[in-house]
């Protein structure tokens, strides 16, 4: 009989090979299962019982987060849950192994409140789109991520991952998204005008779209590099885009925190309340179950005010 420490790792090989889910989603698994094998100290899958679950449940509700000791702040629900789903993961595995252990169904999830959507106002969304003004390459290279974020509802991930022969011709673009599934977006005119002139500013020869830009290029608009060499520019990661949109933010003088998923809400509640369905923005959002797309539904509702006020109290 197979060790849970040995079951692990098949179960780990097949969520990489069978479940083809992302290599990150792999590492998840790994790290949570490691810190609940090692609390339950057993090597039996007979010995993962309600028992068992319920002391990690206690353990891991009263773990401190390591950033504010002093402050005793604990895991947050969403975060013991995330243990609790690949522990789920493992015994449906378990199961389908035909190996004797707790059922999955057995453990419910914490009970989590709403996701709450980190929104900014209409004005303020286009004060950030004209932050970047100049003709500078840096400038066009900010204006054409922006643009592109709101036009296409990408992950920040997605967006990084974007080469520069994208096809401007066309008004859609397929992206792999989140476990290697394909899906359409589509590009706006004012998308696609910004990421023609940031491209034709560009001097370097780096495959990426989204690349580096020092401060001795950022004059390369005028259409001659300083030093008349052609540079292969590193490419833009998740961080830094993420500082970029920030930077835009600060300077339009929004107080908010905004990230690259704020603007990808801002795609998704655009559309809703445009009159856009359900099923459609989950679609264009990549979301693999509605559930997921759902929190926006009471953002979009504003139309059932609209209704209340015309019908109600009419007699």
């Amino acid at each position: 009989m197979a060790s849970l420490k040995q079951l692990k790792t098949q179960f780990l090989e097949y969520t990489e090979i069978e479940k083809g889910r992302a290599l990150k989603t792999v590492e998840n698994y790994d790290h949570y299962l490691s810190v609940f094998l090692n609390f339950i100290k057993l090597d039996s899958p007979a010995g993962i019982t309600d028992a068992s679950i319920r002391e990690f449940r206690l353990w891991l509700n009263r773990q401190s987060t390591g950033h504010h000791k002093d402050k005793g702040e604990t895991l947050s629900k969403k975060t013991q849950n995330y243990y609790l789903i690949a522990i789920r993961a493992f015994l449906k595995y378990l199961a389908r192994q035909n190996i004797k252990s707790m059922s999955a169904e057995r453990i419910e999830l914490a009970k989590v409140g709403e996701r709450s959507l980190d929104l900014i106002t209409h004005a303020e969304l286009k004060r950030l789109l004209e932050s970047p003004k100049s003709a500078d390459l840096r400038d066009l290279r900010d204006k054409a991520i922006l643009e592109l974020l709101f036009s296409t509802g990408l992950r920040v991930a997605e967006l990084a991952s974007l080469t520069a022969d994208i096809d401007l011709s066309a008004d859609e673009l397929s992206i792999r998204g989140k476990g290697g599934k394909v899906r359409v977006v589509f590009l706006s005119d004012a998308a696609k005008n910004a990421v023609r002139r940031y491209l034709g500013a560009r001097r370097d020869m780096s495959d990426s779209l989204f690349v580096q830009v020092g401060p001795a290029f950022a004059k390369a608009s005028t259409g001659k590099n300083i030093s008349g060499e052609k540079m292969d520019k590193g490419p833009l990661n998740k961080r830094s885009i993420e500082r970029i949109v920030k930077t835009h933010a600060i300077k339009a003088g929004i107080s908010k925190k905004v990230t690259p998923h704020v603007l990808r809400h801002m795609f998704a509640t655009d559309l809703l309340s445009n009159g856009a369905d359900l099923r459609s923005v989950q679609s264009m959002l990549g979301h693999s179950s509605i559930s997921t797309t759902q929190i926006y539904t009471h953002v979009t509702d504003k139309h059932l005010r609209d209704i209340h006020k015309k019908y109600h109290n009419k007699g």
